[in-house]
């Protein structure tokens, strides 16, 4: 399939200036809030995992409605005021903090309702991008963004423990909280993304019936479902893992929290290297089999991490962390492509909650049980549950139908304008009839 560059659309410019900030603040955050939690409130490991499960367990709660409310909202709008409402929850620690007010409840009330934003934020944007660059553009607009994730992972979370370390963490929240605010402010620009949601042929269907088809197309998919599978394995084994590093780094081996970071950061310098060799890989292996086998080679090599430690341990461990890393940023950019363009543009939003409720709402599960274990049995079981998942996860993609397939699917005529590129298309989904409830073009918007 031909390909543009998505860097000649100002819309899209304009998007990836704002995600940089947004990156930034919520990768610097993701360091800050747990280590604030253990050095500041002197946190258990209990609480460490339910902060955790709490930033993400509006996935569960909200997550699949949401595709559907998105999916009748302007996409402008809702990313301005999910970042400027992040930014605002995250500055009200500091000034607790500055004030000597700041208790546990204030954090966990801060990260729920962080994690309500980011449900709308992340289901919008991804649902926003075919809309802004076409789908001529669209693989390497995704490629864009995974590298930028990537970089967010290795500079901010980074910076974050380099931040806690010589600033301390509620200094570190705030420049977290500055960054999803000038985001905010940044994404006043777009203009395609403010779009009307499209009409739809005769009355609009309800709520829970909107929900159902989304879950339909994503869970009757054999390809769909083995993205979701996989990415939910991966998920809930990496967020075990990574819910109880801060508690063995500062407390178990007695590590500086700038080394924590930079543990955390490797594996962003893996998903920027995954991001970055996707097209290639697809290009000479085909885009399934260089998805599989990526994941094949890739994901086993979990097993070393629960053996982090002091030494030569910490830096084999983290070397394992690159590995699954590299596989998680190659399946980024490929299998959000392929799940993009295998959705009609009126399930976008629909599509993106189903995987963000299943990717993120497990996470929310993940963290939980990583508490209960670390509480009641030990981290280094926590590390080792985690581990077997992530090592798991390549299963569902090599038994699925991806690992035959050699492009991303045909492009179609669609009633959805595409901006960038100046024409109409669509997302073909190959198998699927005109009789297909998803594919009926007259119920989607």
């Amino acid at each position: 399939m031909p390909t543009a560059s998505p860097w000649r659309i100002r819309d899209f410019r304009t998007l990836f200036a704002a995600s940089t900030l947004s990156v930034l603040g919520t990768n610097v955050s993701y360091v800050a809030m747990p280590l604030l939690a253990v050095l500041v409130l002197d946190a258990s490991p209990g609480q460490v995992g339910l902060l955790a499960a709490l930033s993400t367990v509006a996935f569960l709660a909200i997550g699949l409605p949401a595709g559907a409310w998105v999916d009748r909202m302007r996409h402008r709008r809702v990313l301005i005021a999910a970042d400027l409402c992040r930014g605002s929850l995250l500055a009200s620690v500091p000034v607790a903090w500055w004030l000597d007010v700041l208790t546990f409840g204030q954090l966990c009330a801060v990260v729920l309702f962080d994690g309500v934003c980011t449900v709308f934020f992340d289901v919008t944007s991804q649902s926003t991008l075919p809309r802004l660059v076409g789908p001529a553009s669209l693989v390497p607009a995704n490629a864009a963004l995974v590298s930028l994730q990537a970089a967010g992972n290795v500079t901010g979370r980074g910076a974050g423990g380099g931040l806690v370390q010589l600033l301390t963490a509620p200094v570190a929240l705030a420049c977290a909280a500055a960054g999803h605010l000038a985001a905010g402010l940044q994404l006043w620009r777009l203009k395609s993304a403010d779009a009307a949601p499209a009409e739809q042929a005769g009355p609009r269907a309800g709520l829970r019936a909107q929900i159902s088809e989304g879950l339909r197309h994503v869970l009757g998919d054999a390809e769909l479902r083995a993205l979701v599978l996989t990415g939910t394995l991966g998920n809930m084994g990496s967020v075990m893992v990574n819910t109880m590093l801060p508690v063995l780094f500062v407390r178990e081996l007695a590590l500086s929290e700038g080394l924590l970071g930079l543990y955390w950061a490797i594996g962003g310098i893996g998903i920027f290297a995954g991001a970055r060799c996707a097209r290639v890989l697809a290009a000479r292996l085909g885009f399934g089999r260089g998805l599989a086998l990526a994941n094949l080679c890739a994901a086993p090599a979990a097993l070393i991490v629960p053996l982090i430690g002091g030494g030569g341990l910490l830096w084999l461990a983290s070397a394992a962390w690159f590995c699954f890393m590299f596989k998680t940023g190659l399946g980024n950019v490929l299998g959000v492509s392929l799940r993009q363009q295998l959705t009609p543009a009126g399930l976008l939003g629909r599509m993106n909650a189903t995987f963000r409720f299943m990717f993120t709402g497990s996470m929310a599960l993940a963290a939980g049980a990583a508490g209960l274990i670390g509480e009641f049995a030990s981290l280094r079981a926590v590390l080792w549950t985690g581990g077997v998942l992530m090592a798991l996860s390549f299963l569902p993609i090599w038994l699925s139908p991806i690992r035959r397939r050699t492009r991303l699917p045909e492009q179609e005529q669609d009633s959805v304008r595409s901006p960038g590129q100046g024409q109409d298309f669509v997302r073909s989904h190959p198998g699927r009839s005109a009789r297909d409830p998803s594919c009926d073009v007259s119920r989607l918007r």
